[in-house]
């Protein structure tokens, strides 16, 4: 079993910055399985963010360039640099994962992540 619990999400003005972070906790570590970001807006599906797949990284079209996925693995947790903030990035953030060469996963696909966290609420103000 494994448990996901984000933090960092909070109201901040256009341009600005934050850190999200996503603590992974179980029978193994973070590097033990694919975590990604997804947010989520009222009415809307959950959308991908940013993904940390053993080596790779892949991030949405639109974040590129403004966000970062990163990890410490002796603190089991991935983070998510946000920076250059815009208001259509405001949503609740969603850490998942799913263990590392699962089969038929698809990093941008919600239904290939098994656990996720509870969410942390971003709002970009203009």
């Amino acid at each position: 079993q494994v448990q996901l619990v984000e933090s960092g999400g909070a109201s901040v003005q256009a341009g600005g910055s934050l850190r999200l972070s996503c603590a992974v906790s179980g029978r193994t570590g973070a590097y033990d399985y694919a975590v990604a970001w997804f947010r989520q807006t009222p009415g809307k599906e959950r959308n991908f963010v940013a993904v940390q797949n053993w080596n790779d990284r892949y991030y949405l079209e639109s974040v590129k360039g403004r966000f970062t996925i990163s990890s410490d693995n002796v603190k089991n947790t991935v983070y998510l640099q946000m920076n250059s903030l815009k208001p259509e990035d405001t949503g609740v953030y969603y850490c998942a994962a799913t263990p590392l060469f699962s089969s038929n996963y698809a990093y941008f696909r919600a239904t290939s992540y098994g656990y996720w966290g509870q969410g942390t609420q971003v709002t970009v103000s203009s």
